[in-house]
């Protein structure tokens, strides 16, 4: 996957067609972000690079509840592939 703002942006379009607001903020995050499960909040540490930035939702995004069918094509297909990045890896 390119590490570019656009794939950046595109994630974060599949987090928040599913009803989960991203924000950036600074903190201690052990892992370099936090969930609010109850209110679907991500916040993600804001000093991390754009790379550091993508592979932490690449992390994140399969291990949420994500409504497939909420998401437009576009997402659809990003989503799946997100899916499949984490598998391969785990």
């Amino acid at each position: 996957m390119k590490i570019t703002q656009g794939t950046l942006d595109k994630l974060e379009d599949i987090l928040g067609e599913s009803e989960y607001v991203v924000r950036y903020e600074r903190g201690n995050f052990q892992s370099g972000w936090c969930l609010l499960e109850s209110r679907k909040i991500v916040v993600l540490n804001k000093f991390l690079n754009l790379e550091a930035r993508i592979n932490t939702l690449l992390e994140l995004i399969p291990q949420l509840d994500i409504d497939f069918d909420k998401l437009t094509h576009d997402s659809q297909k990003l989503y799946e592939e997100v899916k499949r990045i984490a598998l391969t890896e785990a």
